[in-house]
C-alpha cells in the first residue's frame, strides 16, 4: 500500500500570512508608541526637568486644545476627507467670543457659546459643500479656511481684541483636582469620541463610508449625511478649542490657530490613520498627539531651534505615511 507523503503547506507560514493575521500590522501601527517612549527616555536623560510633574502637566495643557481639533480631524479623515479650515475656525471662534466678552462683561459665558457656535457654523458650511454640493474636501475646506480667516480679522477690524475682562480666563484656568479644565475636556473628548467610534452605530457608519462609500450606500447608509455630520462635529470641536485657547491666555488675535490644522492632521496620520479613509483609532490619534507635544516640549528644553523641530515633525509625518502605504500593500497581497 502506497502512503502519500505529500506535505501540505502550512498556511501560517505562507508569504504574507503574518501580515494577514494582524501580527505585522499591529507591530507596525504601534511603532509610534515605541518612538514616543524612546523620546521620553532621551529627553529625561538630557534634562532632569523634562520628567518633573510640572513639565509633564505642561505637556498635557499644551496638548488639550490640539486634542479637540485632532479628534475632529480623525472623524473627517476616517471618511476619506480632510479639513484644512480648523486653524482659521480657532481664530474666528476666539475673536467672536472675546469680542462679545468685551461688549458684555456680565455675560461672558454667552460669549463662549457664541465662539463655539461660530465653529459649528463653519463646520456646517464645510459639510454642506462636501456632502450636498459634492465639492472635493481639500477645495471646500481651503475656501472656508480663507473665508474664516478673513472673518476673524473683520471681527477685530484687523487687530487683536483689547480690553478683555480678567474673568474671561476663568474657563481655561480653573483647576479641578489639580488639572485645568482643558485637560479634563481633552480626556472627556477622547472617551466620548472613542465610544462613538467603537460602541455606537454612528462609528460603524463612519468606518463604512471611509472604507467603501459605494458599498456603504448600497447597504443603506446615508453617506452624505454621515459626511455632513463629521464636518459639523469637527467645526464644533475647533470652536471649543478656539475658546479654550483664548481663555487660557486672556487674549484673542486673528492669527491665533495659524498652522494648527497641520499639527492636527500630523497627529492623526502619525497615529496610524489612513488618509484614504476607513482606518484609524482614537488611541492612535492620542499617541500621535502626545508624541508631537512631547517632541515640542523636549526640543524646547534642549534649546533646539524651531526650524529643526519642523524638520523632525516632517520626517515623522513622512515615516507615518510610508508605514501606512507599506502595511496597505502587505494586506492587499
Amino acid at each position: 500500500m502506497r502512503v502519500d507523503t505529500t506535505v501540505i503547506p502550512d498556511a501560517s507560514r505562507a508569504p504574507g500570512a503574518f501580515w494577514r493575521s494582524g501580527g505585522g500590522t499591529f507591530l507596525i501601527r504601534n511603532s509610534m508608541v515605541g518612538v514616543m517612549l524612546l523620546a521620553v527616555v532621551v529627553f529625561t536623560i538630557a534634562s532632569p526637568r523634562f520628567a518633573s510633574p510640572q513639565n509633564l502637566q505642561s505637556i498635557l495643557i499644551a496638548a488639550a486644545p490640539f486634542a479637540l481639533i485632532a479628534l475632529g480631524q480623525t472623524l473627517v479623515i476616517l471618511t476619506g476627507g480632510i479639513d484644512l479650515s480648523v486653524g482659521s475656525v480657532i481664530a474666528l471662534s476666539a475673536m467672536s467670543s472675546a469680542w462679545f466678552a468685551v461688549k458684555d462683561p456680565e455675560n461672558i459665558w454667552l460669549g463662549f457659546l457664541i465662539g463655539v457656535a461660530a465653529g459649528l457654523a463653519v463646520g456646517v458650511v464645510n459639510g454642506f459643500l462636501v456632502s450636498v454640493l459634492g465639492i472635493a474636501p481639500f477645495v471646500a475646506t481651503l475656501s472656508t479656511l480663507t473665508a474664516a480667516s478673513g472673518l476673524a480679522y473683520a471681527v477685530g477690524k484687523g487687530a487683536p481684541i483689547l480690553g478683555i475682562p480678567p474673568a474671561y480666563g476663568d474657563l481655561a484656568n480653573t483647576r479641578i483636582a489639580g488639572l485645568p479644565v482643558p485637560v479634563w475636556l481633552m480626556f472627556l473628548g477622547l472617551i466620548v469620541i472613542g465610544l462613538m467610534l467603537h460602541k455606537f452605530a454612528f462609528g460603524t457608519r463612519i468606518y463604512a463610508v471611509g472604507g467603501n462609500s459605494v458599498a456603504a450606500e448600497i447597504a443603506g447608509i446615508k453617506v452624505k449625511r454621515v459626511r455632513f455630520e463629521v464636518y459639523a462635529i469637527c467645526g464644533l470641536l475647533a470652536g471649543i478649542s478656539g475658546v479654550l485657547l483664548s481663555s487660557r491666555v486672556v487674549n484673542a488675535a486673528p492669527s491665533l490657530g495659524a498652522g494648527y490644522e497641520l499639527d492636527a492632521i500630523a497627529a492623526v496620520v502619525i497615529g496610524g490613520a489612513s488618509l484614504f479613509g476607513g482606518r484609524g483609532t482614537v488611541w492612535g490619534t492620542a499617541v500621535g498627539l502626545l508624541l508631537i507635544q512631547t517632541l515640542n516640549n523636549g526640543l524646547d528644553i534642549m534649546l533646539i531651534p524651531s526650524y529643526w523641530q519642523d524638520v523632525i515633525k516632517g520626517v515623522l509625518i513622512a515615516a507615518a505615511v510610508g508605514i501606512d502605504v507599506f502595511v496597505t500593500r502587505k494586506l492587499n497581497r
